[in-house]
């Protein structure tokens, strides 16, 4: 493990400034055949933070992005931070339902976007007090040209406070309506070096990056570029696709990457026995547990390549839990990152429980987000004497590894018992014609609520309700088998791969 001394006290414009000081002609991003280096990439935001200054955006205002990865992304983060301005990125997957409500609460002046979301974007933003950039050629009453805007001079680095906001980013909305969650310069920089400080990328140099970068996941990763120790080459996927992630991997040599648990489960379909992947050494999972059996099939079929969990929110600047190199124990999405603080409160209220007790788990360091934006309420009953409550349900062993059980809001209670739909989807998955499960709870007035499974059948699988039914009680508990199974084409997926349970609980 590195031991480096966090830098305090900067915002994200000088940090990216010694950045290209130390590396910027040797590191490099590789996109659809295009490859640009990070000085280049630094002189393109100079530019464009001058012309989003001439369109008045200035320290404090927010900027929104909705467009998948490319390169244009990056240089309008880096214009943003040296404006001082603040990044409020958008999933290009969002309905326009979304986005709206995002650029109207955020007040955003400004939105870049692509051609191929403008349409989307448009209606979004129909109304509201909202310029729009575009990224390509596009002949449109009231929409200017990005690169017009990023053709003129390079723009001075605003005096900004690490202590200002720096993004304000919209939470999943998995419960409700979406809400912005404020991350300052020095919660972003202190989440981004702890990507460099645990040592899983020491000494590999070439990564591949399929995550989108409007996720704060994708975000923290890309920011990890400010604080490298050695040069690097990111190949960046415009959005994943288990086929190009292979051919990529194998062509370019990759060393390391980023993925979510869904990503791996979609590569193992993969003929991966017959590529190259031999540089590959090391892959980070975050953003959701990764399956046993998932893991399992990955070191059985690609045992050189060591796969580690990393835990956080954006809350938390997606930064709260590290799986050192060699340090892997199955289940557990690892140890408290450097400066972090992990405490499990009993689900009751009545104090901290003990290792390998079960509760809400809660979180504290300097990556913690300022609050939500405008919801001094929602803040407050977010947070308890400096930490944040996640609403997961977890635990931690007896050496300080964290183990999640579920989400606190998706844990269904059905006559006094506690389920977790994690152990009941795992229960399912077990059952040969069975893709993927996912489990939510539905009232019931005889036993408070009633689990409720939606399956997906593996291709050419032939199951039924009353099969999985009878499968359930021969695996679970009774308070825990579903009582109820929906077979289901596709199960429903956020924008990051995740479980959408808000879907499943609205067709019930």
């Amino acid at each position: 493990m590195l031991v480096l001394t966090q830098p305090r006290g900067s915002s994200l414009g000088r940090l990216a400034e010694v950045s290209e000081e130390r590396f910027g002609a040797d590191s490099t991003l590789l996109f659809e055949g295009r490859e640009l280096t990070t000085a280049q990439l630094g002189e393109r935001g100079r530019r464009f933070a001058a012309g989003l200054a001439s369109l008045g955006v200035g320290p404090g205002d927010r900027v929104a992005l909705c467009m998948a990865n490319c390169p244009e992304v990056l240089e309008t983060y880096r214009a943003i931070w040296r404006l001082g301005a603040v990044m409020t990125p958008l999933m290009f997957l969002l309905s326009a339902d979304e986005i709206r409500h995002a650029v109207s609460d955020s007040g955003a002046k400004v939105l870049v976007t692509t051609p191929d979301q403008l349409d989307k974007v448009a209606i979004a933003t129909d109304g509201l007090d909202v310029r729009l950039v575009v990224v390509g050629d596009v002949d449109r009453p009231g929409v200017t040209s990005y690169a017009d805007l990023a053709s003129g001079e390079e723009a001075p680095l605003a005096d900004v406070d690490a202590a200002d906001m720096a993004a304000l980013l919209y939470t999943g909305g998995t419960t409700g309506r979406s809400k912005g969650v404020v991350l300052s310069h020095d919660a972003l920089s202190s989440a981004a070096w702890n990507t460099v400080n645990t040592g899983l990328t020491s000494g590999l140099t070439v990564s591949l990056l399929p995550l989108p970068m409007a996720h704060v996941f994708g975000m923290m990763v890309s920011a990890s570029a400010l604080h490298a120790v050695q040069p690097q080459r990111t190949v960046l996927m415009r959005w994943f696709d288990a086929a190009e992630w292979v051919r990529l991997a194998e062509a370019e040599k990759v060393q390391s990457g980023a993925v979510v648990p869904t990503m791996l489960r979609l590569l193992l379909s993969q003929p991966l026995e017959e590529h190259d992947l031999s540089p590959l050494r090391r892959l980070g999972s975050g953003s959701a547990p990764l399956p046993p059996e998932v893991r399992e099939e990955w070191a059985r079929r690609v045992p050189h390549v060591e796969v580690v969990e990393g835990y956080g929110a954006s809350e938390t600047a997606a930064m709260a839990t590290t799986t050192y190199p060699g340090r892997v124990r199955p289940g557990s999405v690892g140890e408290a990152s450097s400066e972090v603080e992990i405490r499990i409160e009993r689900l009751d209220g009545s104090g901290e429980a003990g290792p390998d007790e079960d509760g809400e788990v809660l979180v504290r360091h300097p990556g913690l987000m300022t609050g939500y934006w405008q919801d001094p309420e929602a803040t407050a009953a977010a947070m308890t004497d400096g930490f944040f409550r996640t609403g997961d349900v977890g635990h931690l062993d007896a050496d300080g590894f964290l183990f999640l059980v579920d989400r606190l809001k998706d844990v269904v209670i059905r006559s006094g018992f506690n389920v977790y739909p994690s152990d009941v989807e795992e229960a399912l998955e077990k059952h040969p014609a069975v893709a993927v499960a996912a489990v939510v709870g539905r009232p019931d007035e005889a036993h408070g609520e009633e689990v409720v499974a939606f399956v997906q059948p593996r291709p050419d699988a032939t199951v039924t309700p009353e099969e999985l039914i009878a499968f359930g009680r021969e695996h679970l508990s009774r308070a825990k088998y579903p009582r109820e199974v929906h077979l289901v084409d596709a199960v429903p997926l956020t924008s990051i791969g995740k479980l959408d349970r808000k879907a499943l609980r609205a067709r019930l």
